[in-house]
This record gives structure tokens, C-alpha cells and sequence, in this order.
């Protein structure tokens, strides 16, 4: 499946990123609204090595988002895959993305989640505090559906997200 945008593309993460997800993940500009991580490159890379196990076995993917100039731009994880519904974050993007990286980093996500793994829904939690990505989410057509002290949980329909397509075609894309 081509995970290709208008301006980026996902590729799968691979241990030599290791330094470009930590250097992401431990920046404050990035990090406001992540768990926190293990400023160790050598444990970044040991995740990595443990995640490839997963990405074999279709349990989790994480992918490099970069621009098509093969300059990387963030990253985002697709995992808690479920009966009908798949699970998306660690969605980062830097000051290299492109302007419409979040748009189009969003619906390759789908994409990937629809298209690819064949699920009808996708299901995510926001931290309350995060309000840009909140209305990004509820923008998109994403359904809030519980909460707690920390985050909101959202769920979104494939039509929901193919909606949002039709409505942006053509003014973003």
C-alpha cells in the first residue's frame, strides 16, 4: 500500500530513527502532551527492536512521517488494534512538516487503518489539555465517547472520516 501524501509519506520506523524519535519525544515544544520517555538513545533503540517483533506480527505499526524530499517531520503509531477498531498516536510533527502534514498524516493514518488492516473504526484518547488536537479530532467527525481526569476518548466512523475528505478535497488537497 503507497502511504503517500500530496507533500509527506509514512514509512515505517527502523533503528537507525532512534536518535530522531528521541530527539522528538524529549523536546518540549513536542512533548507537552506524551508519556514521558527515557532520554537513552540505546533504550530508544532497544524499543525499536522490540517493536519491529510487533510490527511482524501485525500487532502495532509506527511509522517516520517525512516529507517527499525524504526529510523527516514526525512520527505516529498505529496499535490497540481491536475486533473493529484500531487505535492511533504518538503523533508528532516538527517544525520541518509540511503545511498540510497534519491533514495528510491523518487520512494516511485512516487509510492505512481502513484500507489496510480492514477495520471500520478507529478509537484514540486526547489529554484534556490539548486543545488544538481536541478540535482537530472533532473537526474530522470523531465522536467523543467517555472521559477521564487525564483524557478524553474519541471514536471515528470510516464514513465519518471520508466525509471530512469530500469536504477538504480540493481546498487542502
Amino acid at each position: 500500500m503507497n502511504l503517500k501524501g500530496k507533500t509527506i509519506q509514512l514509512r515505517f520506523v527502523e533503528e537507525p530513527d532512534a536518535s530522531f524519535i528521541l530527539k522528538l519525544r524529549i523536546d518540549p515544544k513536542y512533548n507537552q502532551h506524551l508519556s514521558p520517555v527515557n532520554q537513552d538513545l540505546d533504550a530508544q533503540i532497544k524499543w525499536i527492536r522490540n517493536y519491529k517483533k510487533e510490527e511482524v506480527l501485525g500487532k502495532q505499526f509506527y511509522f517516520i512521517i517525512e516529507r517527499l524530499d525524504g526529510v523527516p517531520c514526525g512520527t505516529v503509531r498505529v496499535y490497540d488494534l481491536r475486533e473493529d477498531s484500531f487505535c492511533w498516536g504518538s503523533w508528532i510533527l516538527n517544525e520541518n512538516k509540511t503545511r498540510y502534514a497534519s491533514l495528510e498524516s491523518a487520512f494516511l493514518v485512516y487509510d492505512f487503518g481502513f484500507k489496510k488492516l480492514g477495520y471500520s473504526k478507529s478509537h484514540f484518547d486526547v489529554m484534556k489539555e490539548n486543545n488544538k488536537v481536541i478540535a482537530f479530532h472533532r473537526a474530522m467527525g470523531a465522536l467523543e465517547t467517555g472521559e477521564d481526569q487525564q483524557n478524553f476518548y474519541f471514536e471515528i466512523s470510516e464514513k465519518a472520516v471520508e466525509d471530512a475528505r469530500k469536504i477538504l478535497k480540493g481546498k487542502v488537497f
